[in-house]
């Protein structure tokens, strides 16, 4: 009778996560064509934070019933992650690094750098956990909560770190898509300018694509080109995070070996630069409204929905509110400079 308890946790865990997500993805596709308030578009709101938000809500009332302990063993956050992440690569054309606009490119590595150190030094002056730093920085620098996930693999961050960044990004960025757009528009700026300010500056591609909507078709493309520029890196600057915490890892402080770098680096970025290739090669198809797209979503719903239940208040209490300053200064430093690139870049000065 143990050992039947014992197999039917994980397999209850796995349901209560299936059934919650699917949830989540019920409220997504209900607000998903809604217009709200201030001309925000329903996609928006993304599922990741209604998959947290239920995640967290179902977590609770498993605790209150004393339920939790027995389907935690089938929360499995990390694997849908990794397999996500996975699938996220069938949708990225690294061809688009040769083919997308000189200036996308340009923009893409200054913008990545420059957000990259600026957050990282920042972070470190608010004494952040470097894993938290790690997270934070590349979901600012890059392209948001794919980001966040892909650093927090490659440092073996904690799943409430990851939430938190999630949830920042996600709140940063809605109001981002609308305010955006009116500077802009009281700026005068080109519909290039714009859009590629957007692209560079608003965190999630969702609402890269809102704002570039609202301003024009123009903006639109440009910011979409930007941000799909961004979005390829993310293999990169996972690699570079692996090798970066291997050495701190070695308590001699030599250069790693390959060896632990190979222990240390999270494998599932080669499934994801694999799963990029094939794509780029027209070998598999992973974009918008494919079958492998929609299993991507999924898993990532399942991801959040195992951040919201695992979710611990005491370890959101002791990183306590410098985080978010910290977040608000990077976004602000990263909202000047990518309108001063896109201006130099897309504004005829450099083309």
């Amino acid at each position: 009778m143990e050992k039947k308890q014992h197999f039917l946790y994980p397999v209850m865990g796995l349901l209560v996560t299936f059934l919650l997500g699917w949830v989540a993805w019920r409220i997504t596709r209900w607000i998903y064509p809604m217009t709200l308030p201030f001309q925000i578009p329903g996609k928006a709101l993304e599922y990741p934070m209604w998959a947290a938000l239920v995640g967290l809500l179902g977590g609770f009332f498993l605790r209150k019933l004393g339920k939790f302990e027995e389907v935690k063993s089938g929360i499995r956050t990390e694997l849908f992650l990794k397999i996500g992440l996975i699938l996220l690569g069938a949708g990225i054309d690294l061809k688009i690094i040769l083919h997308a606009a000189g200036g996308a490119i340009i923009q893409t590595l200054i913008m990545i750098t420059s957000v990259f150190m600026f957050s990282w030094w920042i972070t470190g002056k608010f004494g952040l956990d470097e894993k938290l730093r790690a997270v934070l920085s590349s979901a600012v620098s890059i392209c948001g909560v794919s980001a966040a996930i892909a650093a927090a693999g490659s440092v073996q961050a904690k799943k409430e770190q990851v939430t938190y960044v999630a949830t920042l990004v996600i709140l940063v960025a809605l109001p981002m898509m609308v305010i955006s757009p009116l500077i802009a528009q009281a700026l005068h700026l080109p519909q290039a300018v714009a859009g590629a300010w957007f692209g560079g500056n608003i965190d999630t591609t969702a609402a890269v694509v809102g704002a570039g909507t609202i301003f024009g078709e123009e903006a639109q493309k440009i910011a979409s080109i930007v941000k799909s520029t961004q979005n390829t890196l993310i293999g990169l600057v996972a690699f570079l995070l692996a090798v970066y915490f291997a050495r701190k890892q070695a308590s001699d402080g030599t250069k790693p070996s390959p060896r632990l770098i190979w222990d240390r680096f999270p494998k599932f970025v080669l499934g994801f630069v694999l799963a990029s290739v094939l794509y780029s090669l027209g070998w598999i198809d992973g974009g918008k409204g494919t079958a492998i797209d929609a299993l991507k979503n999924w898993f990532f719903a399942f991801a959040f929905v195992g951040m919201g239940m695992d979710f611990s208040l005491k370890e959101l209490n002791a990183m306590g509110i410098r985080p978010i300053i910290a977040f608000l200064i990077i976004t602000l430093f990263n909202t000047l400079l990518a309108l001063g690139v896109a201006w130099v870049i897309f504004g005829g000065w450099l083309f």
